[in-house]
């Protein structure tokens, strides 16, 4: 194991579960793996080290965010290591560990009414921004370091894969994920087939009304700007009740325990491994871990 002396250092670099079904491979990249839990330990570095450059956070400066939880933890993981105040608002629908994993590393948290889902939350910290001297907001839903850092994922899983992948499979949140990622896949791999995911329940993407569901991290209630909807060839609307089952089954079964967001994919890598036959390979981004979530899956 090698020796870091900042948690930047730690960020990315996760590693790849395999198991087969159907004589199909499917592969799981397991971003729990980075310091903060998640896949959005990399678009929070990268925002940080962007703003930084461009002058936009400053010593003693304040970071101000809407988030559903991840980025929120991976902001006051980075961001008050940094020696910058974090604030984190985000509806009081999102799980009681997100809350204080965000407050445990320093940050600050501000709750708003879950019915008005990631749209209030992205107004309350408009509203903050706009009073606290010296504010930064990330804009995450359409900042460009979000699929940048993730270009990076992209050359992970090449890395990974040999170079041999037929799908890719990845949930949207804001996007900046499967967007960075696909880039990359796309480019080095011409046959490749990139899967978005998005909640049945609101499945904006496709066209629905926004609606509440219970996959965390993805289903944002509108269409962010760091999506590129011509990198996806196919959108797959996830049930709720999958998604959760599908956790609940990788965790029993492989001993690893992945979220809510993670058991999606794996549920739609599943689905498409028996409609695509033996022979192929898919991978899926498992954004974070299941610890996120006990009070959700594993309450009874």
């Amino acid at each position: 194991m090698s020796v870091v002396k900042s948690v930047e250092e730690m960020v990315g670099s996760t590693p790849v579960f395999l198991f087969e079904e159907n004589g199909t491979e499917i592969m799981v990249k397991l971003e729990s793996y980075n310091p903060g839990g998640s896949i959005k330990d990399r678009a929070a570095l990268a925002i940080i080290q962007q703003a930084e450059k461009r002058g936009q956070l400053k010593p003693g400066g304040v970071i101000i965010e809407p988030t559903s939880g991840n980025m929120g933890v991976a902001l006051a993981m980075l961001g008050v290591s940094c020696g910058y105040r974090v604030i984190i608002v985000m509806p009081d629908t999102m799980t009681l560990e997100r809350r204080k994993l965000i407050t445990a590393f320093g940050g600050e948290l501000v709750l708003t009414e879950g019915a008005q889902r990631m749209t209030g939350a992205l107004r309350k910290a408009d509203e903050l921004a706009k009073t606290i001297p010296g504010a930064f907001m990330p804009h995450q839903f359409k900042n460009d370091a979000n699929p940048f850092a993730n270009e990076e994922t992209g050359r992970e899983i090449l890395k990974d894969t040999d170079g041999k992948l037929d799908i890719f499979v990845a949930g949207i949140g804001t996007g900046g994920s499967f967007t960075g990622a696909s880039r990359v896949l796309k480019k080095e791999i011409p046959s490749i087939q990139c899967v978005a995911l998005e909640p049945s329940e609101s499945a904006v993407i496709s066209g629905d009304r926004p609606g509440p569901h219970g996959i965390q991290g993805i289903g944002a209630g509108f269409i962010p700007d760091t999506f590129d909807r011509s990198l996806a060839d196919r959108i797959m609307c996830i049930p709720s009740a999958s998604a959760m089952s599908t956790t609940t089954w990788f965790t029993k079964t492989y001993g690893l325990m992945v979220g809510i967001s993670s058991g999606a994919a794996i549920y739609a890598s599943r689905h498409i491994a028996k409609e695509v036959g033996p022979g192929k390979r898919i991978l899926c981004l498992a954004p974070d871990t299941g610890e996120r979530y006990l009070s959700v899956l594993y309450s009874k």
